[in-house]
């Protein structure tokens, strides 16, 4: 029941970070169920499994509001699920050893990106909706997105939904909504090759699963909430923080740092990260002029969706 208890606020944490960013659940969810002493492989199968159902609800949520591309979904869910088997195998295959630095080391690099991307990313220009991405542009994004995700326990919000709006070529929603839906193709192919790879231990993860799926939808209210009253760019960049530090200090044991370099270390993260927050804070504080007379009317009438997953 304690165990129980704990995955669950897990999930409700992950969830927060989700809501509010529009992505990071499982980066979060596996940083922290690591954190907790869960091994690599089987936080990573747990977040997996537990995404299967929270991305078909997101996906039929999307659907309903018309915020698929159906097109998208399929060029880069079905490279994605190759990706996510891929990873799960490599991972399921690894001792807790070697699995747990690969892990850390890739929620590090994904954790770096998206404290840079919140802190200092640029406003983005956004396309009408629909889809002009080729094959050979969306398949080794799925592909290289998925396998991320399945053999670090997260990525495919962060490496997929940030690249397609970076092109400028599709309105956010539709990006939102199509990387949503894929990931559920993403989510049961890591799945299955976590299945196949782990056996009985993947079985073993029910409590984490429940929990993870409890606690997000305990979550998902206060996390609509929560995008309302805080900065996208201030809680992505705290967040970001957060997983570069906690997987840092992981590395950091593997490869015996000793003092004073490990506290180098921690120091150099800690003000570059604390930097970051107050830079992220006085932008989010700074006061929102109105347009232009010259600015054209299309400009004016961003949608606010857009505004929001810019920052």
């Amino acid at each position: 029941m304690r165990s129980l208890l704990i995955f669950t606020f897990v999930g409700i944490g992950a969830q927060l970070v989700d809501g509010a960013l529009g992505m990071a659940f499982g980066v979060t969810a596996t940083t922290l169920l690591v954190l907790s002493g869960v091994g690599a492989a089987q936080a990573s199968a747990a977040v997996h499994l537990a995404e299967v159902g929270t991305t078909f609800a997101s996906g039929l949520s999307h659907w309903k509001f018309k915020n698929i591309d159906w097109v998208l979904v399929l060029k880069l869910g079905a490279p994605g699920a190759v990706g996510a088997f891929l990873g799960a195998t490599l991972l399921s295959s690894l001792s807790t050893e070697h699995a747990a630095p690969l892990m850390a080391g890739i929620l590090m690099a994904i954790g770096t990106y998206v404290l840079l991307r919140f802190s200092l990313g640029t406003p983005l220009t956004f396309g009408a909706k629909g889809t002009s991405h080729s094959v050979k542009f969306l398949a080794p994004l799925g592909l290289f997105g998925g396998f991320i995700d399945a053999s670090g326990g997260g990525g495919w919000g962060p490496v997929t939904t940030s690249t397609l709006l970076s092109q400028g070529k599709t309105a956010p929603r539709t990006v939102i909504g199509s990387v949503s839906a894929s990931e559920f193709l993403v989510a049961l192919s890591a799945s299955l090759g976590f299945l196949i790879g782990l056996r009985h231990e993947f079985l073993e993860n029910w409590p984490i699963v429940v929990g993870l799926m409890v606690g997000g939808v305990i979550a998902a209210p206060f996390a609509a909430w929560l995008v309302s009253r805080v900065s996208p760019a201030l809680l992505g960049t705290a967040v970001g923080g957060v997983i570069v530090l906690t997987n840092s200090q992981k590395l950091v044991h593997f490869f015996d740092i000793q003092w004073p370099w490990s506290t180098a270390i921690y120091a150099l993260i800690v003000v570059a990260w604390v930097s970051l927050v107050v830079h992220a804070w006085r932008v989010s504080r700074a006061p929102k002029f109105a347009p232009d007379a010259g600015v054209p009317a299309a400009v004016e009438q961003q949608d606010p969706e857009s505004e929001s997953v810019a920052r």
